[in-house]
C-alpha cells in the first residue's frame, strides 16, 4: 500500500519539555508542525522531579511564558505548592518554584498540542534524516515512511541510545518502561556530527503508605503564592505539605560498603553525570565529612501514593538502595513503586551550533533540550521554544531570535552552550549570569514582551495590558518622588527628616514593608491581578534601591555590545594567524564563534588572542 506523502513546514523529533515548546512556538508563528514521537500519549512527560522553577530556572519559566511558551500557564493550572525561593538574599536571585502535579501537567500539555490544528502528531522514531548537497530537506520514519521539511529539530531527549543502569543490570530504554531511540546518531554522525555520551539519574519512588510521617518535618508553601503566568487570573491554588527527613550514619556506612556496586564507581557508566544533582554515591564518597544530607519527600501528583524520593538519585542495586533507607527514621518499613536508576545516553556537543540553535554544518537541522547537554525541564523547554522561532524564521528569510547575555536567562543559557565545552550535564544558576541583578524573574516581561511582539509570540490582550503596566509603574516612580515624613515609615535607625521617598529607599533598613499599607492606595489598577499589583511596587522598589548598581552595569553592557556586533568571518584560518595560542587555536577550530564577543567568551581565549584577532579583522 502506497504511503502518503507527509509535508511540514517544521519537523520536531521528540515530544518531551523542549519538543512540545518548539512545535507549540513554530505553530504560533503559522508554520505547520509534524511532531514524531514514540508514544503520542506522553507529551511532556515528567521523568525525574515533580517540580518546575527554582533558583534561576523560575527565572526561564517566566522568560518562557512571556515568549508565548506552555510551561508557565500549565505550572500555575498543575502546581500543588508555590514558594518564592531565596527571599533572605538580594532580589537578583529570587527564584519562583512550584511542586506539580505530574498527571494534570501531561494531560494539560496534551489537550493543547493535540487541540491545535497547525500540529500534527506522528507516532513512530526518525531513524534517519534527508539531505541534499548537504542542506537537510527531510527525514525517515522507522516505519520507513519519509517526511519532507525545510527545518527539522532534534529534541529526543535521553531516549538516544539510552541505557538504564540499576546495579549491574542495564536495561535499554529511554525512560524506565520506554524503549530507547537507535539509529538516529549513527545517521548524524555520518554528516560528520560530533556525539558524546552523558548521565545522569533518577531516584525511588516510594509508597506513601510505607512511610512513618509522624518521624518526618512538613514543608509548605507561601501563602501569598505567585504564579509563573502573566495570563493567570484568579490564582489561588493548593499547598500541599511535602516533607524531608535526613540520612544517618549507617546509611551511609552501608553505601560506603556497596559503593563498588555503583555503576559510576565501577567503572560502568562511561558518561558524566551533573555536578549539581549528584547521586547519593557521589554525596557520601565526595562530602564524608557530611554526617547527614537532607532528603525531601514530594507527592508526584495530589494526594498522590507515590513519593519522589528528592536527594537520593542512585544506580545502587535494589537492595542496597532499600537497605540504606530502611536505616533512616521515618523509613524503616519503607517500600518502593520503583527503584532509582541511571540513564546513559548521546548527546551532541552544542559547541557545532549557532546561536539560532541550528547546526553550523547542516543548514536546516536544529538540536534543542538534553540533546544539547542541559539537564532540566525548563533548560530544554526554553531551548525548544528558541529553536522552534527560529525555524520558521530560517523558512522565511527573517532575521531570527537571538537574546544577548544582558537580556536574559534563556540568552545566558544558550551562549554558555555555545561557546563552552559542555563535558557534564549543563545546569542553570544565578551566578551564571553576570547581569542578574537586571534579569530578575519580576521584570521579564518589561524586558522580553518587545521580542514576543516582534516575533508574533504573544497575545495581543496581554501586550496591551503589558503597556498599561508600564504606565502603572511610572505612576509608582512619581509617587516615590514626592517627599514624606520618616515618622511614616516603619524601619530602624531613621532620623526624624522629611525627603522624597526614594532617598529613603536607598537606605539599607527600608523595605516596601516600612511603608504603611495605604500608601499606594491612590494608584488604580483594576485591570492586574492582586499578585501583579504587589509585583509592581516591589520592583519599583527594586529599581530604586539598585539604580546605582544597575547604572553602573549598563554601562559595561554598551561596551561589550559592540563586540556583539563585530561579525567573524566563516572562512578565517585559525591556525594561520601568528601571535594566537595553540589553545586558542584548538578552541576557535573547534567552536567557530560568529562574533568577536563569543570569542570572548571561550575557555582557554586571553585578551592577548582577542587581540590578534582585532588587528586581522583591521588588516
Amino acid at each position: 500500500m502506497k504511503q502518503p506523502l507527509l509535508t511540514f513546514d517544521v519537523v520536531v523529533v521528540g515530544g518531551g519539555h523542549a519538543g512540545v515548546e518548539a512545535a507549540h512556538a513554530a505553530s504560533k508563528r503559522g508554520a505547520s508542525v509534524g511532531l514524531v514521537t514514540m508514544d503520542v500519549n506522553a507529551l511532556a512527560r515528567m521523568s525525574c522531579n515533580p517540580a518546575i522553577g527554582g533558583s534561576a530556572k523560575g527565572q526561564i519559566v517566566r522568560e518562557i511564558d512571556v515568549l508565548g511558551g506552555l510551561m508557565g500557564a500549565t505550572t500555575d493550572h498543575c502546581g500543588v505548592q508555590f514558594k518564592l525561593l531565596n527571599k533572605s538574599k538580594g532580589q537578583a536571585v529570587w527564584s519562583p518554584r512550584a511542586q506539580i502535579d505530574k498527571r494534570k501537567y501531561e494531560s494539560f500539555i496534551s489537550r493543547k498540542i493535540k487541540g491545535n490544528n497547525l500540529i500534527t502528531l506522528v507516532g513512530n522514531e526518525v531513524v534517519e534524516t534527508i539531505t541534499e548537497n548537504n542542506v537537510l530537506v527531510g527525514c525517515v520514519l522507522r516505519s520507513g515512511q519519509k517526511i519532507f521539511t525545510k527545518s527539522l529539530i532534534v529534541t529526543s531527549g535521553t531516549f538516544m541510545d539510552g541505557l538504564i543502569h540499576i546495579g549491574d543490570r542495564k536495561i535499554p530504554a529511554g525512560r524506565m518502561g520506554e524503549p530507547g531511540s537507535v539509529g538516529l546518531t549513527s545517521n548524524l554522525i555520518s554528516l560528520g556530527i560530533k556525539t558524546g555520551r552523558l548521565k545522569t539519574g533518577t531516584p525511588p519512588r516510594l509508597k506513601r503508605n510505607s512511610v512513618d510521617w509522624s518521624k518526618t518535618e512538613t514543608v509548605l508553601g507561601d501563602d501569598n503564592p505567585t504564579p509563573f503566568s502573566y495570563s493567570t487570573k484568579n490564582f489561588s491554588p493548593t499547598n500541599q505539605p511535602c516533607h524531608t527527613v535526613r540520612t544517618v550514619e549507617s546509611t551511609h556506612d552501608l553505601i560506603k560498603k556497596n559503593i563498588n556496586l555503583s555503576p559510576m564507581f565501577s567503572g560502568d557508566i562511561g558518561g558524566v553525570g551533573p555536578r549539581y544533582c549528584p547521586s547519593i554515591e557521589d554525596k557520601i564518597h565526595r562530602f564524608s565529612h557530611h554526617p547527614s544530607h537532607l532528603l525531601f519527600l514530594e507527592p508526584e501528583w495530589e494526594n498522590s501514593d507515590q513519593i519522589y524520593l528528592n536527594g537520593f538519585s542512585t544506580s545502587l542495586p535494589e537492595s542496597v538502595q532499600l537497605g540504606s533507607l530502611r536505616k533512616i527514621p521515618g523509613f524503616e518499613k519503607v517500600d518502593f513503586f520503583r527503584p532509582g536508576y541511571a540513564i546513559e545516553y548521546d548527546f551532541f556537543p552544542p559547541s557545532q551550533l549557532k546561536s539560532t540553535l541550528e547546526s553550523k554544518i547542516i543548514p536546516g537541522l536544529f538540536f534543542a533540550g538534553q540533546v544539547n547537554g542541559t539537564s532540566g525541564y525548563e533548560e530544554a523547554a526554553a531551548q525548544g521554544l528558541i529553536a522552534g522561532v527560529n525555524a520558521v524564521s530560517r523558512l522565511r528569510g527573517e532575521a531570527p531570535l537571538v537574546f544577548g547575555r544582558d537580556e536574559s536567562y534563556i540568552g545566558v543559557l544558550i551562549d554558555d552552550l555555545i561557546t563552552k565545552d559542555t563535558l557534564e550535564p549543563y545546569r542553570m544558576f544565578t551566578s551564571r549570569a553576570e547581569h542578574r541583578l537586571s534579569l530578575r524573574y519580576s521584570n521579564a516581561d518589561s524586558r522580553l514582551f518587545s521580542f514576543s511582539n516582534r516575533f508574533g509570540l504573544c497575545d495581543s490582550a496581554l501586550f496591551a495590558k503589558h503597556n498599561k503596566k508600564q504606565g502603572v509603574f511610572n505612576d509608582t516612580l512619581n509617587l516615590l518622588s514626592k517627599t514624606i515624613n520618616s515618622k511614616i515609615l516603619t524601619a530602624p535607625g531613621l532620623t526624624d527628616s522629611s525627603m522624597p521617598a526614594i532617598r529613603f529607599i536607598k537606605q539599607p533598613a527600608v523595605t516596601i514593608d516600612s511603608f504603611p499599607r495605604d500608601y499606594f492606595l491612590n494608584i488604580k489598577t483594576p485591570f492586574l491581578e492582586p499578585w501583579e499589583r504587589r509585583e509592581l511596587f516591589h520592583e519599583a522598589f527594586v529599581s530604586i534601591k539598585y539604580k546605582g548598581y544597575i547604572d553602573r552595569q549598563n554601562v559595561h553592557i554598551q561596551k561589550n555590545k559592540k563586540l556583539e556586533k563585530v561579525f567573524l568571518p566563516k572562512d578565517i584560518d585559525y591556525r594561520s594567524l601568528a601571535g594566537l595560542s595553540n589553545e586558542a587555536v584548538e578552541k576557535l577550530v573547534l567552536i567557530q564563534p560568529e562574533t568577536m564577543g563569543q570569542a570572548m567568551r571561550i575557555s582557554g581565549v586571553t585578551p592577548s588572542d582577542i587581540s590578534v584577532l582585532i588587528v586581522y579583522l583591521r588588516k
